[in-house]
């Protein structure tokens, strides 16, 4: 999948789609995603000057993206949002940097239905930079514009 094709199945758009390309997407078992790191991203203006690194927490974005993307390719999804239910044994291993281009991996683990647990891992030519398990929710984005509208009431 390119990237026009990614943004038909999650809803995520600049500046915060973090997916450059899908490699493989097997609905229900797996999928593997690129994020391509350059310099021009924001972030790098101030993490770090002089000593550029991609903040682990964009890292874990774009590592749910393509999580987002196996579990919203599935038809019985189409229209839903994939959220963070939990997070689980992450550890970061490898620092990224601009250049780098991550291999995110994403294995599933458990379907329950609206939940789902994954193992993901995103390397750097074959070097793990991050690991972990992510469990997330499949939900309907109307649930949460009425929730967040009665919350305003």
């Amino acid at each position: 999948m390119n990237v026009v094709q990614i943004q038909n199945v999650i809803p995520h758009r600049y500046p915060f789609l973090l997916v450059d390309r899908m490699e493989e997407v097997v609905v229900g078992e797996r999928a593997v995603g690129i994020k391509n790191v350059t310099m021009n991203e924001a972030h790098f203006q101030g993490h770090f000057p002089g000593a550029p690194v991609m903040p682990g927490v964009l890292i874990l974005e774009a590592m749910a993206q393509v999580g987002a993307v196996l579990l919203l390719s599935d038809p019985r999804n189409k229209g839903q949002l994939a959220m963070f239910a939990g997070i689980d044994n992450v550890r970061f291993r490898k620092p990224v940097v601009p250049g780098d281009t991550l291999r995110i991996e994403v294995n599933m683990l458990r379907n329950r239905g609206r939940f789902v647990k994954v193992e993901i891992t995103a390397s750097v030519q074959g070097q793990v930079a991050v690991s972990g398990e992510f469990t997330c929710a499949v939900v309907d984005p109307a649930a949460i514009a009425n929730e967040g509208a009665a919350e305003t009431s």
